[in-house]
């Protein structure tokens, strides 16, 4: 079958998240064609090219979220070709009807955007603090329940009405940054019903939210929604929520093309937990944060199946609306191989070190890992602690790396490595790659016991490789750190260097305790967090949304070498009589029937017949 696959930020660029699990996927389904539509993030990202695809990828279509520039949205390359595309981005001027639709689909947008008791929250408690609210509490919680109803009717009717009219006039930018865009705005910030926060925003506040929103948006103007992109492929496969999920809901619309989203880490907590450290207003962070989680809510409702990649994500999916019915967990697949001869070798580590590997920046929470080493040392004195890793990009990965390493010399002054003192530090700051510690397993064997601080986290992958190389735990209980775990390590709360420390001395102290929680780690992440097992689940997903989805083209029944294609025909064509009644069937049926199965443009109502037309 061939697949859409929609990324953002990631695959197939060389840097980004999910490029590692996206590229294992494409490797590992290797009897599917696979069509790539990429969302950039950054011009550093596109300068650093792409990773080299493997021959099952046909054909690349990229656009950017960061440019200015609304002339060039999209680029595309074929297979043995690379050539670049400009689109109408900013589209011919709007005639006064077309002003008046985009008036009347963005009024309606703006305005379930700022209603009380979005899906996303008011942005009083969640917008404005960047925190996980989901709105305010309603006097009467039928009447908040029917109020968010009508508002997500309002915004998918503005979403879908405003990718109609780009579609047919070339394009959306122009009009998103127009000083009609910005009165909207403003009458639906001001209109009764609105929240708090909402209701305090300025002219400066609704230009910025304008620029914000021609950002997320700018999916709906690119030229990817004709018969030979999006309507082309048999399946949309989403790997993130938001503006990677948009094309996905526009080929469902207009082509019936089923839709795929998987969210290692759900799209809408990435944006609460971003919004605590951005420049824009509290009213801005409000009205966005409304935006993201009504668009999750559409995104899940129109989905076929959702598949998170761990249960912390699950639970915030269904609280944004997400049918339990839809949701089946597929944990991200990890390459296991190079991990194998530290996992089977049966050495449990050095007793007297542990060891912290990873990206270092505020949310692994170092410094509550050093004060907790303080308290071991207290007990064991010649213990060591390795942090081995590097900062996060940026000046706030660096300046973070730095007060870590102030804070280590100040709570083991007597072995600080200056001109007045004598011995080493017992904690040091390593990377990955120098003498001592050549690669990744390497790193993981430095230590007896391997420790993650986090008091934000999504998905843990150092705690799986560590789980990989047979090496006994100790984690605070964040994110998905429990499910991960299953009982084969040590769980403490976050922000309690006291409960680590304990924790830590329990191991060191017990090498038999160690070595029994490794092997159990080491067999449990082998069941479950493997390539091969992610694989393997992906493929049965895609089979069974194939086969229950309808022939939307005769030239799919065959394939290259001229023999049938799996599912090409629906199994509800072989059924005696009429499928969709319900008791005996009446006479006569099988002469319908045959002619229904003779003629499969009918399976049924709304799908798409062969050339695309609607049936």
């Amino acid at each position: 079958m061939r697949i859409g696959l929609l990324t953002d930020g990631g695959y197939p660029y060389a840097t980004g998240e999910s490029r590692l699990w996206c590229d294992r996927l494409v490797r590992g389904l290797s009897q599917h064609e696979f069509d790539l539509f990429a969302l950039s993030r950054s011009a550093e990202q596109e300068a650093q090219g792409w990773v080299q695809l493997p021959a099952q990828v046909s054909r690349v279509r990229t656009a950017s979220l960061w440019t200015a520039d609304e002339d060039i949205l999209g680029t595309h390359a074929s297979k043995g070709l690379l050539a670049r595309m400009v689109t109408g981005g900013g589209g011919r001027s709007y005639g006064r009807r077309e002003r008046r639709r985009f008036t009347a689909y963005f009024t309606a947008l703006a305005t379930s955007v700022c209603t009380t008791g979005a899906t996303g929250g008011d942005g009083d408690a969640a917008g404005a603090s960047g925190g996980a609210g989901f709105g305010e509490r309603s006097e009467d919680g039928r009447t908040g329940r029917r109020a968010a109803g009508a508002a997500d009717a309002q915004f998918t009717d503005g979403l879908y009405g405003l990718a109609e009219l780009a579609r047919e006039h070339g394009g959306l930018p122009a009009a998103l940054r127009s000083e009609t865009a910005v009165r909207v705005l403003e009458a639906a910030c001001r209109a009764p019903g609105s929240g708090r926060t909402v209701q305090t925003a300025t002219v400066p506040d609704f230009l910025a939210l304008a620029r914000e929103l021609d950002r997320v948006l700018r999916p709906l103007s690119l030229d990817w929604y004709d018969e030979e992109s999006l309507g082309a492929v048999d399946l949309c496969h989403a790997t993130s929520g938001g503006a990677a999920a948009l094309p996905g809901l526009l080929a469902k619309r207009f082509f019936g093309v089923p839709l795929l989203v998987t969210e290692h880490g759900v799209q809408l907590r990435a944006h609460y937990l971003a919004a605590i450290d951005t420049s824009l207003s509290a009213p801005v962070r409000a009205l966005l944060a409304n935006f993201y989680g009504r668009l999750a809510t559409e995104v899940y409702r129109q989905a076929a199946i959702v598949t998170p990649g761990n249960t912390h994500a699950r639970r915030w999916q269904e609280r944004c609306g997400a049918e339990r019915e839809k949701l089946r967990t597929v944990h991200p697949g990890m390459e296991s191989g190079r991990f194998t001869a530290l996992g089977e070798s049966g050495d449990s580590g050095p007793d007297d070190t542990l060891v912290w590997v990873g990206r270092i920046e505020p949310a692994k929470d170092l410094i509550a890992l050093l004060h907790a080493f303080a308290e071991v040392r207290k007990s064991e004195p010649d213990a060591r602690l390795r942090i081995i890793g590097a900062p996060a990009q940026g000046p706030e990965g660096a300046a973070y790396l730095a007060h870590c390493r102030v804070l280590a010399a100040q709570l083991f002054p007597d072995e600080a490595t200056d001109a007045h003192a004598v011995g080493d530090n017992p904690v040091s700051f390593e990377d990955i790659g120098g003498a001592e510690v050549p690669d990744l397993s390497e790193a993981y064997a430095a230590g007896g016991v391997v420790v993650l601080s986090s008091v934000v986290e999504g998905f843990p992958i150092s705690l799986v490789e560590a789980m990989f190389c047979g090496r006994a735990t100790v984690s605070t209980d964040v994110g998905a750190v429990v499910e991960v775990i299953g009982g084969t390590g040590l769980v403490v709360p976050p922000r309690n260097p006291r409960a680590l420390a304990d924790a830590c001395l329990a191991l060191l102290r017990d090498p038999e305790r160690r070595a029994r929680l490794g092997a159990a780690a080491r067999a449990r992440a082998l069941e479950l967090f493997t390539v091969e097992q992610n694989v393997a689940a992906f493929r049965g997903i895609y089979l069974e949304l194939i086969s229950h989805a309808p022939v939307r083209r005769e030239a799919d029944t065959v394939n290259a070498d001229g023999e049938p294609r799996p599912f090409a025909t629906p199994p509800e064509a072989h059924v005696q009589g009429p499928w969709t009644a319900s008791g005996p069937a009446p006479a006569g049926a099988a002469d319908r029937t045959d002619r229904w199965a003779a003629e499969p443009r009918t399976v049924c109502a709304g799908a798409r017949g062969a050339g695309g037309d609607d049936v």
